[in-house]
């Protein structure tokens, strides 16, 4: 009877770990929080560099109004007709609100920007989180390893208790 007790314990101690499958899966969700962190720092790259556009063509548009106000003093110094400066402003005030489109389409990436950076630090702490929940297992798989090893080396023992009382038995019987 107690060797059906010994011999259930060795099957039970045969089967594999058995959080197994749900390591597997903190495993996998691991791997789609990485890829999905990749995804987020490509996002956020892409959103930078439109960004860099966005400036590039807001500073070009400054320095086209600079250049046109400067042009404006240079004729007024040197004396021109009140219809070339009304024409003139009425100029400097169209690139004025090119000018100023381009700083709002700037503002909105910049907040587009700001968001992708927010997603991407979020992605982060995902990530760590996941790799916290399989350290947190494979901690629990190592320490139930050990266990399972303590136990087949005391089942071990008492297989070779029995043996060694069931010889003794049998010899003090053939006495």
């Amino acid at each position: 009877m107690q060797n059906n007790a010994i011999e259930g314990k060795l099957a039970l101690m045969a089967e594999s770990y058995p959080l197994q499958q749900i390591l597997q899966i903190k495993e996998k969700r691991l791997e789609e929080a990485e890829k999905t962190l990749i995804e987020k720092r490509n996002q956020l790259k892409e959103e930078e560099e439109q960004l860099l556009k966005l400036q590039k063509k807001r500073d070009e548009v400054k320095k086209h109004r600079d250049d046109k106000i400067n042009q404006l003093k240079e004729e007024l110094d040197e004396g021109t007709t009140s219809d070339k400066i009304e024409q003139a402003q009425r100029y400097l005030q169209v690139v004025d609100e090119k000018l100023l489109s381009r700083e709002k389409k700037v503002a909105e990436q910049k907040t587009k920007v700001k968001a992708a950076e927010e997603a991407v630090e979020e992605a982060k702490k995902e990530v760590l989180r996941k790799q916290v929940d399989i350290e947190k297992i494979t901690i629990h798989k190592n320490s139930w390893t050990k266990e399972m090893k303590m136990e087949e080396a005391r089942i071990a023992r008492v297989e070779s208790d029995e043996l060694g009382s069931g010889m003794f038995v049998r010899r003090r019987k053939k006495k």
